[in-house]
């Protein structure tokens, strides 16, 4: 029986066992022009024995932030400052991926370098707030992207994608899920475009689709992975019947071959089953846990072959060395909700170890 303690490939990496870091945003980029700092390469570095580390949400263009102190990955200074990342995490035996995440919609103009502003597959507002410099501010009506639009956003994942590379990355996790833009183009409720864009479940796959493409033609599909949500309420979405669009996407990535397809599970497991059979590649889930975080009862989730991996969110914030827990049952550190996003080392590098 396999075991989520056992190895597996994953696009030419030999990884140690079947436990993700998931992606988790931390705003803690404080280094010069939103770059990472010492204390993320020592996050990141002490949860080193996750068979895989998938980044915080990184933004592959000065337009895709969403939120104050998140990292980018389009300048010099970025991609010096997630080489010293990616560094401590080799040094430390482990493997990690970015995620490059576009928040579209979900975001406001005063986050944002002056004169641009959100921009959404159709100008639909969210309904809700978003933290910024100056308090919470109500989501504001996002520019319609035209075809010049999206192009540019395509171009600017695959750019992003080569600084990862050249930032020492193992690989790129393309985020669709949560809400955010490539999300905003699956779901009907954000994406009202009756063009090649919208209008049908392949349609609204598209894009979510080309950008996968684009990364993986810059640097490969066995460093490719995809996010998806499917059914996700957050970020004021609204997919009522997910499964057509989701296997429309599916069947668009069929030339591409991605090397892993990562679901958040949010609804019913027929569909994540469904996406099971039809992905040829690695299968990561991050499964739902009505009302609690994830614990360790989701290991069992590889030993039956509904995934062969699972990520871990807030589980891993707390505890650096979560696969030895899970191995021996815990203990667990409990994670300090009020130090999640932004501020200093607490609740951030501080979680002790087993044995310290």
């Amino acid at each position: 029986m396999t075991t989520a303690f056992d190895p597996i490939d994953l696009g030419g990496h030999r990884l140690p066992n079947r436990i993700v870091m998931a992606p988790m945003t931390r705003s803690r980029a404080y280094g010069p022009g939103l770059s990472p700092t010492a204390g993320t390469a020592a996050y990141y570095a002490q949860r080193a024995s996750a068979g895989l580390i998938v980044t915080e949400g990184t933004q592959p263009s000065a337009g895709g932030q969403g939120y104050p102190d998140t990292p980018g990955l389009h300048s010099a200074e970025q991609i010096a400052g997630w080489r010293r990342v990616t560094d401590a995490v080799h040094e430390a035996g482990g493997r990690i991926f970015v995620q490059l995440m576009h928040t579209g919609r979900i975001g406001h103009r005063s986050v944002l370098p002056d004169g641009l502003r959100p921009v959404a597959p159709s100008a639909v507002r969210a309904r809700g707030s978003v933290w910024t410099a100056a308090g919470p501010q109500e989501f504001e009506e996002p520019a319609e992207l035209d075809e010049h639009g999206i192009a540019r956003v395509v171009a600017e994942h695959a750019a992003a994608a080569r600084n990862a590379v050249a930032a020492g990355f193992d690989g790129v996790e393309v985020h669709a899920a949560n809400g955010y833009l490539a999300h905003q183009f699956l779901a009907p409720n954000t994406n009202r475009r009756t063009d090649g864009w919208g209008g049908t479940p392949e349609g609204r796959a598209r894009f979510a689709a080309e950008v996968v493409r684009a990364v993986a033609d810059a640097v490969g599909a066995e460093r490719t992975g995809l996010r998806i949500s499917p059914g996700n309420t957050l970020g004021d979405i609204d997919e009522p019947d997910p499964e057509p669009t989701y296997l429309a996407l599916l069947r668009a990535l069929e030339p591409v071959g991605p090397c892993y397809l990562h679901v958040v599970e949010t609804g019913d497991r027929a569909l994540t089953l469904e996406l099971r059979k039809r992905f040829p590649g690695v299968l990561v889930l991050n499964a739902r846990a009505a009302g609690r975080h994830n614990g360790p009862e989701q290991l069992a989730l590889v030993e039956d072959g509904t995934a062969d991996m699972v990520s871990y969110g807030t589980l891993f914030l707390a505890n650096p060395d979560l696969p030895a827990r899970l191995r021996d049952g815990g203990p667990y550190n409990t994670a300090d909700r009020a130090t999640y996003y932004g501020g200093d080392d607490r609740g951030y590098t501080d979680y002790p170890a087993l044995g310290r």
